[in-house]
């Protein structure tokens, strides 16, 4: 049995929502089966599934859901648990997860900035390319600056709004 129909809700409707959230996550870029573990472990009341309970609400195979895991575990999106005493593993998503998400991305533009600081050098500043790579490289700190503001607002409005 399903956890819409144990809590209550219309399993349709909550199928209806997980698709079409799931959809608009792979126009964004995602790839359509994590996309949709996603989506159902959001719209689950605990926030945590299994991958016997994700395969049967989404109706794929185990493989499908231990690919889309490992994929949104990478992308810092959801984590795995153990359940107590058992070897079966939890799929957890945090509310916390648009945080981390991005919190991750910080660290790619880091690693962009010193690859980018080093094609300035290398290709010479005064040069086109050289003069063209500085400007993507001012972009990608001013946005690494930008996210850094940006999630110490998150910090204080989540906490004013959602508490502790």
């Amino acid at each position: 049995m399903t956890e819409a129909t144990t809590s209550g809700r219309d399993p349709e409707a909550v199928s209806k929502f997980v698709e079409g959230f799931a959809a608009q996550l792979v126009e964004a870029g995602m790839q359509r089966m994590p996309a949709r573990v996603f989506a159902a472990l959001l719209a689950s009341d605990s926030g945590s599934l299994t991958s016997a309970e994700l395969g049967e609400q989404l109706r794929v195979s185990p493989a499908a859901v231990s690919g889309a895991v490992r994929y949104l575990s990478q992308q810092h999106m959801v984590s795995r648990e153990r359940e107590p005493g058992s070897r079966r593993e939890r799929y957890r998503v945090h509310s916390n997860q648009w945080y981390e998400a991005l919190t991750n991305r910080e660290t790619v533009l880091k690693r962009w900035e010193e690859a980018l600081r080093e094609g300035v050098t290398s290709l010479g500043a005064d040069t086109p390319a050289g003069r063209r790579m500085a400007e993507t490289l001012a972009f990608f700190e001013f946005v690494d600056g930008e996210i850094a503001a940006m999630m110490e607002r998150w910090r204080v409005h989540r906490q004013k709004t959602f508490g502790g």
